[in-house]
């Protein structure tokens, strides 16, 4: 398994390549990103910090998958074309919200309607294609079983995708936050991926793996760059999308626990405050609450990581 070394090498390598690069030029023509009025004071020294940094590992991500699996195994399968089509796909609506943001310099880029039609054309496009390769739309049930829900499937396929897309973008408010339990995440679905002999979507996992670790040279607090909507969009769609594909939908609720929390601390959040007008976080997503309890930033990360850690490691000893 030496060669498994390769997509991890070769994404990191045009990452780290060319990240400088990028961050030059953003700073050469002063864009930047520009900090929540509502969020954190101390997060004002953020602002003009460069962004949309996920166009550079997203891209390396895709040239390595493409690379890697022709030279491997002589084909691109049918999986990892869906995997490299909702990377490209949801990472194309994150790039244009960040780019009508930061260089139309408006307040609102996309509008959340926007970024949903084109997050749920992704997932319908996804499914008729994952269908009309004939295969499994069984869905495992708890003490169930596996059922075969048809097109019932197709509807879950498209709630996969664009949740825990929107789960990931939310994650993304910390230094290093997201590449790190990304990086676990996907580290995770690797390993699995591996125990199938799915090589086509090892190959994928671990040239977003690499990406990532390239990508975190530069986004460490303090963070040179932020990956933006156009990576956190994409990761969260991807790491949905790999789930399905090792036919492991209901893991990602323990591999992605982090995302599943920030999730659910803003959903708590807004319920708690249109019924009863008080808020049960200082601050959602609930990163922002623990920093604003007196947690230093790096305190925050750390733990999560550690969290994500945790749930990958069950969920590996589970499927196992």
């Amino acid at each position: 398994m030496m060669w498994t070394i390769v997509p991890i090498v070769g994404s990191f390598s045009l990452t780290i390549m060319f990240m400088p690069l990028f961050i030059g030029y953003f700073q050469l023509k002063k864009l930047g990103q520009q900090t929540r009025e509502e969020g954190p004071s101390w997060h004002e020294k953020k602002s003009g910090t460069p962004t949309m940094g996920g166009t550079v590992f997203l891209i390396a991500a895709v040239i390595t998958t493409l690379a890697v699996n022709l030279w491997y195994t002589g084909i691109v399968s049918m999986s990892a074309i869906l995997l490299v089509f909702i990377l490209a796909l949801y990472g194309l609506l994150g790039f244009l919200d960040d780019f009508i943001k930061i260089f139309k310099k408006r307040n609102m880029g996309l509008t959340s309607k926007q970024k949903f039609v084109g997050q749920l054309i992704g997932g319908f496009v996804f499914f008729l294609v994952y269908q009309n390769e004939g295969f499994s739309t069984a869905l495992d049930f708890p003490l169930i079983g596996s059922i075969d829900i048809g097109w019932f499937y197709g509807l879950f396929v498209i709630f996969w995708l664009v949740g825990f897309s929107n789960a990931v973008n939310l994650t993304d408010g910390l230094d290093g936050l997201v590449a790190g339990t990304a990086t676990i995440a996907f580290s995770a679905y690797a390993y699995i991926a591996y125990l199938q002999n799915q090589t086509d979507i090892l190959i994928f996992c671990l040239t977003i793996v690499g990406g990532l670790v390239g990508f975190f040279f530069f986004n460490k607090k303090p963070a040179k760059i932020f990956m933006g909507d156009v990576g956190s969009l994409a990761l969260g769609g991807a790491l949905a999308a790999v789930s399905i594909l090792l036919h492991q939908e209901w893991s990602i609720l323990l591999i992605g626990i982090i995302f599943v929390i920030e999730t659910a601390s803003v959903m708590i959040q807004v319920a708690s405050f249109k019924l009863t007008g008080k808020r049960v976080f200082k601050m959602s997503p609930i990163h922002h609450h623990f920093e604003m309890s007196g947690w230093s930033e790096w305190r925050v990360v750390l733990t999560f990581w550690l969290i994500g850690l945790i749930g990958a490691a069950l969920t590996i000893l589970l499927v196992v």
